[in-house]
């Protein structure tokens, strides 16, 4: 039974027919993972004791025919910048190489009431820095669809397991598009939600005002699970927000916008193609599409890079060697600080500190960060804006398909450019999904990306199933079978 082609409501309903045991699940996904692993290098830690006893457990529930939630017995991996008790939470970085986290974050302790099995921590960009996952400290993750490509980032083990079916679904983290850029990349559905749905308590944070936990899919009915399943206030995480979700109407055609500047220059043809190729189909069913220009979207990327390396200057500043982490010896306290940051941060983020601490420094502050901020809210009103004449908005997920290792480390503009399609969303704090729909002239995984007004995450998720099953996109890698 390939489980890849069955969605966790079927598998569900396997286990309570008694058709299929969850140990019998982990025990198919972890025959990929030992298959998979020494290619891809997409986990850092593979809990697999812990999730053979787990799953055993669920058997039993199932067993007594005890009333269960969806996600019990279904394996799920998750990126090691979420905290999990007792386990390593490196954040990829040498400086956090030797932390066990002593609690559990947030949607870590809703999983685990839900009875999901996890499969260990993914590999990500070090402290969620990156657009590659080349940025790790522990070594790059590889595509399954080419393992000469990169998976994206910074949640790019977390897209390779799904996408080669070592975990049924995962958690990422989305900064400026750290799920959706590499679910792109693998092929697979990546969804970020509205900001503040779901608890930041646990994840290490990079960038507050912009971090969003989100799941990672086969197919955006997976995606809705695990969303609802996690959501909800949480008064641990100052900027979670109460669940009051706002419904966009099911009973009428959707009036869709196509954002002009994310089809113009700096987007490939492939990518344009899977847009325009979408829109017909949702015009064939009665959708009314429209153009629609949201000219602040082209200073999205300056303004994202401001306001997160500040916000990540800020926040990784606890990480000192005295409490906690990696320590290196010198003669005086502030010379320890200064060899252990020197040692256990790599190059990206001590230039992202370097930059965000330039930018919030006395006589700077008001003409970079400052400005920054008042231009972020201009680019939160004007989508407020277009959305009170459309329902959603339709973009490329990312400019290219992934691209090769080392093709654009020595131009970090170029890096910073495959997230163009995605800041935006962050910095309005919008719901945003990535939905895989064709294959590249050079058969890599391209997405559309469709946004709708905050809150409005269930509703998103709903239309997006729409255009799933009229995309109609169910290929998958083909590594392990080559691999034999």
């Amino acid at each position: 039974m390939n489980l890849n082609n069955l969605s966790i409501s079927k598998i569900n309903t396997l286990f309570k027919k008694k058709e299929i045991k969850p140990s019998e699940v982990y025990e198919q996904v972890f025959e990929k993972t030992s298959q998979s692993e020494s290619i891809l290098h997409a986990h850092l830690k593979i809990f697999q004791e812990e999730a053979i006893n787990n799953s055993k457990l669920s058997d039993e529930r199932y067993l007594k025919g005890e009333e269960l939630s969806k996600l019990d017995g279904i394996p799920i991996a998750i990126k090691d910048n979420i905290n999990l008790k007792n386990h390593e939470t490196t954040c990829s970085s040498k400086i956090l190489s030797n932390y066990v986290s002593p609690y559990d974050a947030t949607v870590i302790d809703k999983l685990r009431k839900c009875g999901v099995i996890f499969t260990g921590k993914t590999n990500l960009d070090e402290f969620a820095m990156g657009s590659s996952t080349e940025n790790s400290a522990f070594g790059p993750t590889k595509n399954p669809w080419n393992p000469d490509c990169v998976p994206g980032g910074s949640s790019g083990g977390s897209a390779a397991v799904v996408s080669v079916g070592s975990a049924i679904a995962s958690l990422g983290s989305d900064t400026g598009g750290s799920i959706r850029q590499p679910a792109s990349f693998c092929g697979v559905v990546g969804f970020k939600p509205t900001y503040g749905s779901v608890s930041r308590y646990g994840l290490v944070a990079f960038a507050s005002s912009l971090d969003q936990i989100g799941p990672i899919t086969n197919n955006v009915a997976d995606a809705k699970l695990v969303f609802n399943a996690i959501k909800g206030h949480d008064p641990l995480d100052a900027t979670s927000i109460e669940d009051k979700s706002v419904q966009i109407p099911k009973d009428k055609t959707a009036k869709v916008g196509v954002i002009k500047e994310l089809m113009e220059d700096g987007i490939s043809e492939d990518s344009k193609r899977e847009v325009e190729k979408t829109i017909e189909l949702l015009k064939a069913e009665g959708n009314e599409i429209v153009e629609v220009s949201l000219p602040l979207t082209k200073m999205a990327l300056s303004i994202y890079y401001l306001i997160a390396p500040a916000e990540c200057s800020a926040n990784l500043s606890r990480f000192d060697g005295v409490r906690f982490g990696l320590r290196e010896p010198g003669e005086t306290s502030y010379e320890m600080m200064e060899n252990t940051r020197a040692e256990g941060f790599g190059e990206e983020v001590k230039k992202r500190i370097l930059l965000g601490t330039y930018a919030l420094s006395a006589g700077y502050f008001d003409a970079y960060y400052g400005q920054a901020l008042k231009a972020r809210s201009l680019i939160t009103k004007d989508f407020e804006n277009k959305f009170q004449d459309v329902d959603y908005l339709i973009s490329p997920t990312t400019p290219t398909p992934a691209f090769k290792f080392g093709e654009k480390t020595e131009n970090p503009l170029e890096m910073y450019m495959s997230d163009l399609c995605t800041i935006p969303a962050n910095l309005a704090g919008l719901p945003a999904i990535s939905i895989p729909t064709g294959l590249s002239s050079e058969g890599m995984p391209l997405s559309v990306q469709i946004m709708s007004p905050a809150k409005t995450d269930n509703s998103l998720l709903d239309f997006s199933e729409k255009i799933e099953k009229l995309v109609g996109f169910t290929l998958k890698p083909t590594l392990l079978e080559d691999s034999k």
